[in-house]
């Protein structure tokens, strides 16, 4: 590793390593090899496993003395907000680590190039993120304050003995760190889903959100009462779930009507509350609103040969964004795909959208 690209980490970090080895192993990632030489590198592996470790006891131990009258209820999910994978790899960007990590991935630069765009437009004290960062953007933080944690000849007994070093290695992360996710940020950001379960629990009100996975997309719907009221569609499932929750919660603060049931529309209903013909029914709402044609994938495909279930879902793009929807189990194709189309038009009336 070149001399200038030592330097340059080092004074991002605020920090000169008397190993020099250390930071270049920090900064290398498995699939780095070197075409000239036919070497091959120790990879940030093994530092990455300590330093999630010693990372989350520095800041441990900065969250205890900085707060004394926190109890633990009130430290853990602020310690998991700093440092989270996803606090970690913005961490990274905003400090341009990720232009010294020594790598042969054909597309991470391109992945980065997304990712950091995104985070340009977020704000910094945001909580709760639209997109996911590849994982190695966290894995560098992480393996980089091992890197210093050995550079300084660290280990448990010293590091709660020697006080003059921890004042050292937690001056250095709570500067790259910065700014810190505080209590009062906290307050004012409570996370959407617990935020949506403890408004309707107050109100009496029953939640239930549904997961689904399609391909490589996860998708989010929320019912309120067994009502559908919103739906989101994301790679991550955590963002899925996020997002459906704030969308539901808009919605309900607009006291848009989400409180219909199922019985309500015993028209047209057999016992499985499907409804019949529902593919041609939803077809036909699709030209009305001048919708994409739905769109029938198996989500979910189980049991022997002689005894198959299945799962299916419906997608439909409108100009709004996207409506999706799982049905019930079913043992045969077309009935799974005739469930979707009956819980997507159960949701489409509840929302009073037909």
């Amino acid at each position: 590793m070149a001399s200038s690209t030592i330097r340059a980490v080092e004074k991002i970090l605020s920090y000169r390593f008397k190993d020099k080895s250390l930071l270049e192993e920090a900064l290398t990632h498995s699939s780095y090899y070197n075409n000239n030489s036919g070497e091959s590198f120790r990879s940030y592996q093994r530092l990455e496993f300590v330093g999630d470790t010693v990372l989350g006891l520095a800041l441990s131990e900065y969250l205890y003395l900085e707060y004394p009258s926190l109890d633990a209820g009130q430290l853990s999910p602020l310690h998991d907000a700093n440092i989270s994978n996803e606090k970690l790899a913005r961490v990274a960007v905003r400090h341009h680590l990720d232009s010294y990590i020594r790598h042969n991935i054909r597309d991470f630069p391109l992945k980065v190039q997304k990712f950091a765009a995104a985070v340009n437009q977020e704000d910094d004290k945001s909580l709760y993120w639209s997109i996911k960062a590849p994982k190695i953007l966290a894995d560098i933080v992480e393996s980089l304050a091992a890197a210093i944690y050995v550079d300084l000849g660290l280990d448990l007994q010293k590091l709660w003995v020697n006080s003059s070093l921890v004042v050292l290695y937690l001056k250095i992360f709570r500067d790259l760190l910065d700014p810190l996710v505080t209590p009062e940020v906290l307050l004012q950001q409570p996370h959407p889903v617990t935020t949506l379960y403890d408004q309707c629990q107050k109100q009496g009100r029953e939640v239930d959100i549904k997961d689904l996975r399609i391909e490589a997309k996860n998708i989010a719907s929320v019912y309120v009462d067994g009502a559908f009221v919103a739906s989101d569609i994301s790679d991550d499932k955590d963002t899925a779930r996020r997002n459906a929750a704030q969308l539901a919660l808009l919605k309900l603060s607009k006291s848009m009507p989400t409180n219909l049931r199922r019985s309500d529309f015993s028209f047209g209903l057999n016992k499985s509350f499907e409804i019949e013909g529902a593919k041609q029914k939803l077809h036909e709402v699709c030209q009305k609103k001048r919708w994409d044609k739905p769109s029938y994938s198996i989500g979910k495909e189980e049991g022997p040969s002689n005894d198959k279930k299945y799962v299916c879902s419906v997608q439909i793009e409108t100009e709004d964004g996207g409506l999706f929807m799982a049905g019930e189990e079913k043992s045969r194709v077309k009935e799974a795909e005739n469930s979707a189309a009956s819980c997507l038009l159960r949701a489409l009336l509840d929302s009073n959208i037909i």
